[in-house]
């Protein structure tokens, strides 16, 4: 069997698992957020943290219990890591560094997990499982609260009230990702993943000397890093490392992981708004860009010219021999295609235009399917512009799901598609006009270019993967891109439930006959060319400096 052909029975493997979860997780979901039922376990949490998980809350009061969770959580792991050299199970290791501990408290709450450091050498088990993984988990419970308000801003009428923040957050972790997360758990230490709570050993030989590996709960902390769209890895190497990702099967389920939440939500938005049609309209959509991206990370990787590629069947630099091309190109295409940021390969030695790929996947904001819950609230924030620009071209009111897309919607829609642009772009060209940042770069030119277009991409769009030829653990880079990271993930928020309560209030608008059907595939097809075009005319300069320049010099 050619590797090629192993690479699509692979991709039409995953097709099928996908397919069998979407429409039972979708409809759980649903019922989980849509429930009056509160389990004993909740209540006692709710009691500890003193909330009234039934409380309705406008959009304001679910905004500000958002921002005090997520504050609270960075101080409390900033706290954790300075400390770590007084805490137990260090493992030897010495408290992290001002600068680098602000790094990683951002990124791990801002749902990032951009790491400068190495996992196995810098984190004892304390903050690995007490800091890290636990915000694996309420990280990705916060982006699928605010998904879920942005549903019910669409599927209310007459009322601000968006539910409860404090509710929503509760339920996503322990009725959706926890019970996941136990299953997924068993089936990676059934391949082969890491669980234990080891000490540091020297293990073998390597050029004269002994390896030294820490063990720790990998397993645990692996799933919920792919089923919440997180990516932080244990160790440095994250999944191209044999103990959290042994097997080619293994691989596979953890890119099964990477997807099924995000792809399961447009049922859930379905279900929700009385319409499982338009969640199908949303998932075409994704599922379009995601297999396109595939596809042509695919041909460019196995079809790269050259003597070496060619001997080896494609561009095998950098890549896992057990996973192959297809194998890594899926996983990238998963990765920065969503917000997770996890690898199984090295990007920078991708081809010019599989770096491209790569880059542009996150540029188009991380929507098919996107991370946990900001994948879809990100694919609705982008519906709406294409119900704008549809409305624009037969000159009438824009709608969408029986609501108004007015003044104040189409300004609060507009907001969240420039933050993050603005970010990436201004923290870039900083950072190329001072003399210190280009010193992190390893390679000059357009690749150098690449690897900070790519860190601040990735950051501000709260990925989290790497080219990995840049050296981020600098002063400037953990600050600036800690910055990025927090920027990138709270201000669109606030735009999403503003615009959630402002949909809230509306009156549900009948539908007529000059109503644009946002359930058929000439509006799946707009939606698509919207993303396109919109993203093309934000980034396509700066792509034209690094990935295509590299990638048409080559």
């Amino acid at each position: 069997m050619s590797p090629a052909t192993a690479g699509v029975l692979q991709l039409l493997a995953l097709i099928a698992a996908l397919a069998l979860a979407y429409r039972p997780l979708g409809d759980y979901m649903a019922r989980v957020y849509s429930s009056d039922r509160h389990y004993k376990p909740e209540k006692w949490i709710y009691k500890v943290i003193g909330a009234d998980p039934s409380a309705e809350m406008r959009w304001p009061a679910y905004l500000r219990a958002v921002l005090a969770f997520s504050t609270v959580s960075v101080l409390f792991l900033y706290g954790m890591q300075r400390l770590q050299g007084s805490l137990p199970g260090s493992l030897g290791f010495v408290s992290i560094d001002p600068d680098q501990a602000f790094n990683t408290a951002a990124s791990f709450v801002a749902n990032t997990n951009w790491q400068s450091y190495y996992g196995e050498q810098a984190m004892g088990h304390v903050v690995q499982t007490g800091g890290l993984a636990v915000q694996n988990f309420v990280s990705a419970a916060v982006g699928m609260a605010v998904a879920v308000a942005l549903v019910r801003g669409f599927a209310r009428s007459r009322t601000g009230e968006l539910g409860n923040f404090w509710s929503d957050l509760v339920r996503g972790t322990v009725r959706i990702l926890l019970p996941i997360s136990v299953i997924g758990a068993v089936v990676l230490v059934a391949c082969g993943v890491v669980q234990n709570f080891a000490g540091i050993h020297e293990v073998g030989q390597f050029m004269g000397g002994t390896q030294q590996w820490n063990g720790g709960a990998v397993a645990s902390q692996e799933v919920i890093k792919e089923l919440g769209t997180n990516g932080g890895g244990y160790f440095n190497a994250n999944s191209a490392h044999p103990f959290e990702n042994p097997t080619p099967f293994s691989n596979l389920f953890e890119i099964f992981l990477i997807l099924v939440i995000p792809f399961a939500l447009t049922r859930t938005f379905g279900r929700m708004v009385g319409n499982l049609r338009q969640g199908y309209a949303i998932l075409a959509t994704m599922g379009i860009i995601w297999i396109a991206f595939t596809g042509l990370m695919m041909w460019t990787e196995f079809a790269h010219h050259g003597p070496v590629p060619d001997v080896a069947g494609g561009a095998m630099e950098g890549k896992e021999t057990r996973f192959g091309i297809g194998g890594s190109s899926i996983f990238a295409v998963a990765t920065t295609l969503t917000s997770t940021g996890a690898v199984n390969s090295f990007h920078s030695s991708y081809t010019g235009f599989g770096g491209g790929i790569t880059m542009l996947g996150m540029q188009l904001g991380e929507i098919a399917p996107g991370g946990v819950g900001s994948g879809l609230y990100g694919m609705l924030i982008m519906a709406i512009i294409a119900v704008f620009i549809a409305g624009l071209m037969v000159g009438r009111t824009p709608e969408y799901l029986g609501k108004k897309i007015g003044t104040r919607e189409i300004k609060l829609a507009a907001c969240y598609i420039l933050v993050t642009p603005a970010l990436v772009l201004c923290f870039t060209a900083a950072a190329m006009a001072l003399p210190t940042p280009g010193n992190s770069m390893t390679n000059s030119g357009a690749h150098g270019f690449s690897e900070i277009l790519y860190a601040y991409t990735s950051g501000a769009n709260n990925n989290g993967s790497a080219f990995a030829g840049l050296n981020a653990d600098t002063q400037w880079f953990n600050s600036t891109i800690g910055i990025a990271m927090l920027l990138g993930r709270f201000l669109p928020m606030v735009f999403v439930l503003a615009l959630a309560g402002a949909l809230a209030e509306q009156k549900p608008v009948p539908e007529t006959a000059g109503t644009l059907r946002t359930d058929k595939p000439l509006y799946a097809g707009l939606l698509v060319g919207t993303i396109v075009i919109i993203t093309g005319l934000t980034y396509f300069p700066a792509l034209a400096l690094g990935p295509l320049a590299e990638g048409l010099a080559s």
